[in-house]
């Protein structure tokens, strides 16, 4: 395996797409379940045209894996700290891909200042992300009508805290409530 991880140029944008919609098609068929309303929301905007807008957007930072000169997956982060996009080829899943695009997305996270990422995941996703640290805290649906996970991690270790971890609301003891 000869994987680059770079940032996406426009030139990638249809194979690009080609990954979202194959990643789409044959690895989230539990999410889907072959529904063509469903499958037709979804792949909507995943045409090569709108994937070079997303490319494009100077408020997303867009990156390829690319193994032996063919691009085997795809990511986009957010300037709000939204990890939109984290898909792969099928074949090329479960090689250690997916964790080097996404430890990359979090370190552009960190170089923006963004505290902690956050992405909803597909079921089939599900395992992966929680793997890699992101916290479960909730289903959303979807716009195209799956039932996603919401996930987030903390980017920041707060100096001062044992864990790293920063208090989420405030620093009252319960037991005096």
């Amino acid at each position: 395996m000869s994987l680059e991880i770079r940032i996406a140029a426009l030139t990638d944008a249809s194979a690009a797409c080609n990954v979202l919609r194959r990643s789409i098609e044959e690895c989230c068929v539990s999410d889907h379940r072959d529904d063509p309303a469903i499958l037709g929301a979804w792949l909507g905007n995943k045409n090569p045209e709108t994937v070079a807008s997303w490319f494009t957007s100077p408020t997303n930072f867009s990156l390829v894996a690319v193994d032996q000169g063919e691009v085997v997956g795809v990511a986009l982060l957010t300037g709000a700290g939204k990890l939109a996009l984290c898909y792969l080829l099928p074949e090329a899943r479960r090689q250690g891909i997916g964790k080097a695009l996404l430890q990359r997305m979090e370190q552009q996270a960190c170089s923006w200042g963004v505290k902690a990422l956050q992405l909803h995941s597909t079921a089939s996703g599900e395992e992966f992300f929680a793997s890699q640290g992101y916290v479960q805290a909730g289903k959303v649906r979807s716009p195209y009508g799956v039932e996603t996970i919401f996930f987030w991690k903390q980017l920041d270790a707060v100096a001062g805290e044992p864990d790293g971890k920063r208090k989420r609301f405030c620093n009252c003891n319960s037991n005096s409530l």
